[in-house]
């Protein structure tokens, strides 16, 4: 018995440390804000009279009573052209610059005190993409394209319904209230939103101790009925370090606008900002009651309790849920991020880091100028939603020279290995600049289009680029090199010198004490100053020579006399 109390009195305190919500119907809460989308179109066109050319298309709830009224007195010249499948009744107050069109078939019925002249009933199609065209015919393009539900006063303002950009009008989905021109007031919408927040004391408590641990403060649990008609739900994050818990239908996407550093679960597919392929679902939940829903939440973040918990089901097939405090920024546009037919050139945050040696240690200054005879080393990294792993695979770089006439050269780069605990969320190659040598730009942009796989199936990624400065190698390499000298080394040098000389000196004077070299000299001087062909005095001979030498002497005297003799004669 002690031990089945010990077990109960656990399940509560641990029920009492995860509190549950029933939520209830309401508009909005204070953490999420939700929106219809709508079908229109936004460009820059103005017509050749200056006046511009607005659509408006009115959608109305059976139960409503289906009266508007239009206050365009102060606006700008143009013209509007009125369509709605329902019956309805509006009041205009309009200007003179002012033209309304309506299909001669509508059952939009319009009243108005003075400018009646400006009403027109004429022949056009119905369905947006013919009426865009019949449009474009009669006046020469489209300014925007509008949806509106369950209208009640548009107001016009007196400024430029233009916006920068395409005259091209492309229906695709779109917030109308970004439209800064005009401002509408509708009627509220049949609720269809219900959520709930745990008790707020115990909500504090866990902030406190999530701050205290570096957590993430926030959990937010978003629950679509199986029964709902929505099945395609943009997610835009305004807050940081906050958790996500998506549950839906079979057949949801979410798609994140924007990225943040998010951790999310979902059991439906989910699309990063103009990313493929989708992340496909990472659990299986079947049943949409709060309960269980809220429960796994708990479960799959290991959390004990839930910022918020919000209920869906609209009627549309389009949403935009936006996640923050404060709610959506009015200036703020997100209609770009929605299309997905068209992808940015970035499709996550990219950063490619340059780097002088293979043990990227030390990150090269985008200043730095890089010898075209180096070898340099990149790597690529960015961060990414939730804990979906992505891998980075470049595919191509190439450089771009910079200036009026650019110049495209492929650069070859080879893969440097890295271990997924030391290059988290990116990858490493080397690129050899030797083909820059010839080339005359000094300035480049360095550009490689990467792919970011995830289960091996893998989509385009963008291009991440980085500047790069190059020159020529280092000419000392090739010749003596220099050395600077100061003025002890010269000094050494006069003195090394010196006694060089002196040993030199000294060396020479001692072979000459050796050899003998001056009495030799002597000796040769004396044999040549007796010979007959100088010009120098000879040395006397002796007065008393021998018998023998007189002898010779004087045959050798006959002998020689007596030669120039017989030649004279």
């Amino acid at each position: 018995m002690e031990s089945l109390s010990s077990l109960l009195c656990l399940v509560v305190v641990v029920s009492a440390s995860r509190p549950m919500c029933e939520p209830v119907e309401v508009n909005n809460n204070s953490w999420i804000h939700v929106k219809e989308l709508q079908l229109g179109c936004w460009t820059s066109f103005v017509g050749k009279d200056k006046a511009e050319v607005h659509i408006i298309k009115l959608n109305f709830a059976t139960t409503d009573s289906n009266l508007f009224s239009l206050e365009m007195a102060d606006a700008k010249p143009m013209n509007l052209i009125i369509t709605s499948s329902d019956t309805a009744y509006g009041f205009y107050t309009i200007n003179a610059g002012v033209n309304i069109y309506k299909r001669n078939t509508s059952t939009v019925v319009l009243h108005g005190n003075e400018h009646s002249n400006n009403i027109h009933d004429v022949d056009f199609p119905v369905q947006d993409e013919e009426l865009v065209r019949w449009t474009t015919r009669k006046f020469g393009g489209v300014t925007s394209f509008t949806t509106l539900e369950n209208l009640k006063v548009m107001h016009s303002k007196p400024t430029e319904g233009t916006k920068g950009g395409s005259q091209e009008c492309v229906l695709q989905s779109e917030d109308p209230s970004e439209k800064h021109f005009m401002k509408i007031e509708a009627a509220p919408l049949t609720s269809w939103l219900k959520s709930c927040s745990p008790p707020l004391e115990r909500e504090k408590q866990r902030q406190r101790a999530f701050v205290a641990n570096g957590d993430a403060p926030e959990l937010h649990i978003i629950n679509i009925p199986e029964d709902a008609n929505i099945r395609n739900v943009s997610v835009r994050v305004d807050t940081k370090k906050s958790s996500v818990f998506l549950r839906g239908p079979p057949g949801t996407t979410w798609t994140f606008v924007n990225l943040q550093l998010t951790k999310f679960w979902s059991n439906n597919e989910i699309v990063l900002p103009n990313m493929l392929p989708r992340i496909q679902p990472l659990f299986e939940l079947h049943s949409d009651k709060a309960e269980v829903v809220q429960k796994k939440a708990l479960e799959y973040f290991k959390a004990d309790a839930f910022t918020s918990y919000t209920e869906m089901r609209p009627d549309g097939s389009q949403l935009l849920l936006v996640l923050g405090r404060d709610g959506p920024a009015v200036t703020e546009t997100v209609t770009e991020a929605l299309r997905l037919t068209t992808p940015e050139p970035h499709q996550m945050p990219l950063l490619m880091q340059l780097y002088t040696s293979p043990d990227y240690r030390l990150p090269l200054d985008p200043n730095t100028k890089v010898q075209s005879d180096k070898r340099i080393y990149a790597e690529i990294s960015g961060h990414t939603l939730g804990d979906i792993v992505l891998t980075i695979k470049v595919m191509k770089c190439f450089v771009r020279s910079k200036g009026s006439c650019p110049v495209v050269q492929e650069l070859p780069f080879i893969p440097e290995f890295c271990s997924s605990n030391s290059c988290p969320n990116s990858t490493r190659l080397s690129f050899s600049l030797d083909q820059l040598q010839e080339l005359s730009p000094t300035t480049w942009d360095l550009e490689c289009s990467v792919k970011l796989c995830h289960s091996e199936k893998c989509g385009d990624g963008g291009r991440v680029k980085r500047n790069l400065e190059v020159t020529p190698p280092c000419q000392q390499t090739l010749n003596i090199p220099c050395f600077d000298f100061g003025l002890p080394a010269i000094l050494g040098i006069a003195f090394g010198g010196f006694l060089i000389g002196v040993l030199l000196i000294g060396a020479l004077w001692f072979i000459k004490i050796k050899t003998g070299y001056l009495s030799g000299l002597d000796m040769a001087s004396s044999l040549s100053s007796s010979c007959p062909c100088t010009g120098v005095k000879q040395q006397p001979i002796s007065s008393n020579p021998s018998a023998s030498e007189n002898s010779s002497a004087n045959a050798s005297i006959g002998s020689t006399q007596s030669t120039p003799t017989s030649s004279m004669a």
